[in-house]
């Protein structure tokens, strides 16, 4: 009910109003009516007009010399864990973007997210999940690992450090989403652009291959991780390096996939393509804000990358032509698959890199959609779709129903995909994942809001 909402809006009532007079389908309507407001509902943990008087009244000690927590501040958890995961916070906000310009609440709340994101990345770059801000004077929490990483992380600060490219990716997106839906750049302050060049320095290191080009020789990498841990999806190889990357790809490693699972091979396609497009966007609002220099900087490095997906990130299947890869070496090898997490192959439309009706997609997508193409796509007797090793193969992720949705010219294909969603969420809002022979049967009891904000992309995308 509204009345019981973290955070009130009145834009997005008034959408939940609308669509519930559009929508034939009383099932559909009532997930939509809970779906779409979660966010809202249940994981603004702390929204303040100005984090730096916040921090005033602490007894944290503000680092002296800087704008630290200056403006609106917004701190979203994921749902389950009192903590904010940069791409699930950007995701869950994804959709209220649009109604921004219209609400001046839900966009100051929009703005401080930026803001918050900003700080973090300032603070540890690397990390992918943090804490409560000191300001906010709410506790943290503890993950329960014992991890070894390095670069070091204040513990206070983050709350997992998986180094995951589309994370930073995400920091950008959420920004850029605001700028074009609302026009402002108020979020150009200079702990932002201090973000940013973190943000670069990053994906200049990541860009290094493991062996010196010249000599040849062992050059290390600057991001280790290793976790002390039976599941070796959750951990590096090689002491925490993971597999090595070659020389002059153009791509940017990620340690860890979107679902928070250690890649297999280190350049992560759907993670750069996500990366490439944001990077180009965030140069155009540069060159606006009279930043040319940046802007250029910005354009190169997408330029770059993009020419090097399609030169790299490709193959030639003996079945389906050619397709994009999941994961790729740059030394040949590649890992032919889908996840289901966000940024993903199916949803390359969504994130801007190609457009739904590009021939080396179609085949992608086609590939992806059915067993022997892509093996986490999984069926059983309930329902089928792609899901993940992150729960295992038997589990499906509504989030790839509602991509598969998306990314579809077909309506028939459309509503299937809508039925077996809202056919799966007995409980009145979007699980994690199903099981595919009994849809009673699910992962999260729909306490990630990423996977529930995600119902609501379809319905409000045209």
């Amino acid at each position: 009910m509204p009345q019981c909402r973290t955070f009130k809006s009145k834009a997005v009532e008034q959408v939940i109003e609308d669509m519930k007079e559009r929508l034939i389908d009383p099932d559909l309507a009532r997930l939509f009516e809970n779906a779409f407001p979660n966010t809202l509902d249940t994981t603004i943990r702390w929204h303040v007009e100005d984090g730096s008087t916040a921090y005033a009244e602490t007894s944290e000690q503000k680092p002296l010399g800087t704008d630290a927590w200056k403006g609106p501040q917004s701190f979203v958890v994921t749902g389950d864990i009192n903590a904010e995961w940069l791409r699930d916070s950007a995701g869950q906000l994804a959709s209220y973007q649009a109604l921004a310009a219209k609400d001046k609440k839900l966009k100051t709340l929009i703005l401080g997210a930026i803001n918050t994101q900003a700080e973090f990345v300032i603070q540890s770059p690397y990390c992918n999940a943090f804490q409560p801000p000191a300001p906010s004077r709410l506790s943290g929490s503890y993950n329960g690992q014992q991890d070894d990483v390095h670069p070091l992380y204040e513990p206070s600060v983050v709350f997992e450090c998986k180094y995951e490219l589309d994370s930073l990716a995400n920091f950008l997106s959420l920004a850029n989403d605001f700028h074009a839906n609302t026009g402002s750049k108020a979020f150009l302050t200079p702990r932002f652009y201090a973000a940013l060049s973190t943000l670069l320095k990053v994906l200049t290191a990541q860009s290094m291959p493991s062996f010196d080009p010249d000599s040849g020789h062992f050059q290390g990498n600057e991001y280790t991780f290793r976790r002390n841990t039976n599941t070796g999806t959750e951990t590096l190889s090689l002491a925490g390096l993971g597999n090595p990357m070659n020389a002059a790809t153009g791509l940017i490693r990620s340690a860890f996939r979107p679902s928070d699972d250690a890649t297999i091979f280190p350049i992560l396609i759907p993670a750069n393509a996500l990366m490439c497009t944001e990077l180009r966007r965030m140069a155009a609002i540069l060159d606006e804000a009279g930043k040319s220099e940046s802007a250029k900087n910005f354009r190169a490095r997408s330029d770059i990358m993009e020419e090097a997906i399609w030169e790299h990130g490709t193959a030639v299947h003996p079945v389906f032509g050619d397709v994009f890869a999941y994961e790729i070496d740059g030394y040949g090898s590649r890992v032919i698959m889908d996840d289901a997490n966000l940024p993903s192959l199916l949803a390359l439309p969504l994130h801007g890199f190609v457009n739904a009706t590009d021939r080396v997609y179609l085949n992608t997508r086609k590939m992806l959609l059915q067993q022997r193409g892509n093996p986490y796509y999984l069926e059983g007797k309930s329902i089928s779709g792609v899901g993940g090793p992150h729960i295992g193969l038997q589990y499906v992720w509504p989030m790839s129903l509602l991509v598969q949705a998306m990314t579809s010219q077909n309506d028939t294909e459309i509503m299937e995909m809508l039925n077996l969603v809202v056919n799966s969420s007995r409980l009145g809002l979007v699980h994690e994942s199903i099981y595919v022979n009994r849809v009673t049967a699910y992962t999260s009891k729909s306490s990630i809001a990423f996977h529930v904000a995600v119902m609501g992309y379809p319905l409000t995308r045209g």
